[in-house]
């Protein structure tokens, strides 16, 4: 469980294909402070730590996790967002995240108002509503709150230091990002349609 607040930016450094695996290694900041078997949010996603090394650290993406994510877009150089597990007697400064990502979504504009930003995201539309105006949405594996949300599309606001903390400095309309939306909503709206399919 994460929390969608960023601790770190990290750098693909390598990529290596195993069958239908996927090993990235990547070089961070707090690389030399994980352990083998420890899991790490990569842009959203809760991958594995599998290999060491000084100031890098390397996880496995299996074929499931390369199709439901933008990992297959990595390359030497890509920029990933970092979050280490919440702990239990932390705070939880951002929102209940999992790390599974729900779909892909694309960056369809974005707007600079005095030194924030407004980042506008499509994504492919649902039966479930899942997005409520001011509820909580991870984008990229950072929590964010939701503006003006419609069926396939919704708005969230940057602030200067996210935006220089995170890759979001890298968006721009067209880039691809990871999207899982919030779990609460999720439970409501699993427990709502079956509440409807037994009348």
């Amino acid at each position: 469980m994460f929390t969608g607040i960023i601790e770190a930016e990290g750098h693909v450094e390598e990529i290596k294909q195993e069958g239908s695996n996927f090993h990235f290694t990547i070089a961070s900041a707090i690389s030399d402070e994980l352990k083998i078997d420890q899991s790490i949010a990569h842009d959203g996603v809760c991958l594995t730590v599998v290999a060491l090394a000084p100031g890098k650290h390397t996880v496995t993406a299996i074929e499931e996790t390369m199709k439901r994510t933008r990992l297959g877009q990595w390359k030497p150089g890509t920029v990933v967002n970092l979050e280490r597990a919440m702990r239990p007697d932390g705070r939880l400064d951002g929102h209940m995240v999992q790390g599974h990502v729900d779909k892909v979504g694309e960056c369809i504009s974005v707007e600079d108002v005095d030194g924030s930003w407004y980042f506008r995201f499509r994504y492919e539309t649902a039966p479930e509503h899942l997005l409520v105006d001011k509820g909580s949405v991870c984008v990229n594996g950072v929590s964010l709150t939701v503006v003006d949300p419609t069926d396939d599309e919704f708005s969230v606001a940057i602030i200067p230091y996210t935006y220089e903390h995170t890759n979001f400095h890298q968006l721009k309309p067209g880039s691809q990002v990871n999207l899982e939306f919030d779990i609460i909503g999720k439970y409501i709206a699993r427990h709502l349609a079956l509440y409807q399919e037994r009348g």
